[in-house]
């Protein structure tokens, strides 16, 4: 089996053994684009991103064996100028949720959960579309599409070190919101704390 490296170098001689490094990676740029941007935009993220990688297949570093990072970071620079259809992606979101109806066949305790996971998702939603632009999408990388620190790092133009910064500060925002709110909780149900 050939390494994403191997590939591309065929592909410089061989245009048509590109398609493989397409087969092997479009179903998770297509993934994260959808996330990022919305099922219809993401198609044009999709082949967008593909068209630039093999238009700029001299520029892929042949000491990397998986392109991953590579086509991440192309198709990241893509979503950039996707922000204002990635804004109604997640006005739709929220929209789709207060319109769900639901079922009192499942009894007052599981309608007041299905209540409380709403407004845990809103919450989150609002919290991760609050996050600066680069820490989201440092998030998004590393929590959905399971980058390690370093491939995110390589897919964003990175170091290390900025990738490990923008995510303690990303913990820091969300974790907070859920003290916070988890303290409220207790304080509702009239539990005593002896300490915040």
């Amino acid at each position: 089996m050939s390494t994403d490296s191997e590939i591309i170098q065929r592909s410089l001689q061989q245009p048509a053994a590109f398609a493989e490094l397409f087969d092997r990676h479009a179903r998770a740029i297509n993934a994260f684009a959808t996330y990022r941007v919305g099922r219809h935009s993401a198609e044009d993220v999709l082949s967008e991103t593909f068209l630039v990688a093999f238009r700029r297949r001299l520029d892929f570093d042949p000491a990397a064996e998986s392109a991953s990072p590579w086509l991440f970071g192309i198709a990241s620079r893509l979503i950039r100028r996707h922000r204002a259809e990635e804004a109604k992606q997640w006005r739709s979101f929220v929209e789709s949720i207060s319109r769900q109806e639901h079922s009192s066949l499942g009894g007052l305790e599981d309608a007041m959960a299905r209540v409380d996971a709403e407004r845990e998702v809103e919450a989150l939603r609002v919290r991760i579309a609050a996050l600066a632009p680069k820490d989201r999408e440092t998030l998004l990388l590393y929590a959905w599409e399971g980058l390690s620190y370093e491939e995110v790092a390589v897919a964003l133009g990175v170091p290390v070190g900025t990738v490990r910064s923008r995510l303690s500060r990303v913990r820091k925002r969300l974790d907070s919101a859920r003290r916070i709110q988890a303290f409220e909780k207790k304080q509702q149900k009239g539990e005593t704390l002896g300490r915040v």
